[in-house]
């Protein structure tokens, strides 16, 4: 029951030729595209780097999002306290003006040594040996209940068998603007987070993570809808990824469930809401009839930026996902308020 209307990569490749085009786009099980900033055919402040974490909890009702990103001409970073019992969500973040590059985002997925430190934020990333660390804290931040200060550690652990998703696509307006993204999901998370006096433990063997990795030259405008999440079903690693709306997808679509380690493909899939209350039920479909989903929002976590020439409207939205989804071999996997997310965002940057 896979879908054939895709290209998947199953060889190590370039990503970029010396012309500056992608040498091969398409989807693969693992990272085959080796990524070299200098062959990208673009300004250094057109050029987009980051990785981006979350790990989330069904039983604690706690998550935690963690970016680095490197937009070039500007760095963000952010730390996001996330609290499903009582569905509210606390963030804070940093600028760091004209970054190009600089940040310590490297070319290999399975690699990094990022760290970052200001009077608001303390964050790093180290990956090493399949594992990947993360340390964070905040004095500044305080929740919608007054607890004030965040500290933790989080360890994620990347088994050597671990599908992923990963795609490589260009823009049909600019051939030379792409997006390379990884996207690991069903990491078993272990760790500890303190806010304010109150302390939390992740235990590997009930909590996941999952990091979004992507290296880019995007076009200046864009709006893309992006789902995912990851835990554990009938005790088994469980997780998907959903995405479209962002450069051409005909090569492939970065829709894929995950399940005892492995990829099982999806076609094209269609998030249903309204824009008007992001709070209100959502729906999916896939094109191939293997996803009927629903979902219901607990927290919006929204943001607006206005910095004139970068500009972003982000509804992240976390909840509870129910209804069918068909594997590869047919098997047929029901989910009952699965915690995870779905998101719209317009950017101009």
């Amino acid at each position: 029951m896979q879908n054939k209307n895709q290209q998947e990569i199953t060889r190590v490749t370039p990503l970029h030729n010396d012309q500056g085009y992608l040498m091969q786009e398409g989807w693969a099980r693992f990272p085959y595209w080796k990524y070299d900033r200098n062959r990208v055919h673009a300004s250094w402040f057109r050029i987009k780097e980051w990785d981006y974490y979350y790990v989330l909890s069904p039983d604690l009702k706690r998550g935690v999002t963690i970016t680095f990103s490197d937009l070039g001409y500007i760095g963000l970073m952010a730390l996001c306290w996330l609290d499903f019992e009582n569905n509210t969500c606390t963030q804070v973040d940093d600028l760091v003006p004209l970054t190009r590059g600089k940040l310590g985002l490297v070319a290999d997925p399975d690699q990094a040594s990022v760290h970052f430190k200001s009077s608001k934020l303390d964050l790093s990333e180290d990956v090493k040996d399949g594992k990947r660390t993360l340390r964070f804290s905040s004095p500044v931040l305080e929740t919608a209940r007054g607890e004030k200060g965040i500290s933790g550690t989080m360890v994620l652990s990347q088994p050597p068998d671990l599908e992923s998703i990963n795609i490589a696509t260009s823009w049909a307006e600019n051939r030379k603007a792409f997006y390379y993204n990884r996207k690991i999901n069903c990491m078993p998370a272990e760790g500890e987070v303190t806010v304010g006096s109150q302390g939390y433990r992740f235990s590997n063997d009930r909590d996941s993570g999952t990091i979004d990795w992507g290296r880019g030259n995007w076009t200046y405008r864009n709006r893309w809808y992006w789902s995912s999440c990851s835990g554990q079903l009938n005790g088994e690693p469980f997780g998907f990824n959903l995405g479209y709306g962002f450069s051409d997808r005909t090569p492939a679509s970065e829709n894929a469930i995950f399940y005892k380690n492995k990829l099982h493909k999806l076609a094209e899939v269609e998030f249903h809401f309204d824009t008007r209350d992001y709070m209100q039920a959502w729906t999916f479909t896939s094109s191939d009839g293997r996803l009927d989903l629903s979902f219901e929002p607990c927290v919006d976590r929204a943001a607006k930026t206005n910095f004139l020439i970068l500009k972003s409207i982000q509804h992240q939205v976390f909840g509870y996902f129910s209804g069918k989804i068909i594997l590869d071999d047919g098997q047929v996997l029901r989910l009952d308020r699965f915690l995870g997310f779905a998101e719209d965002v317009l950017n101009w940057w």
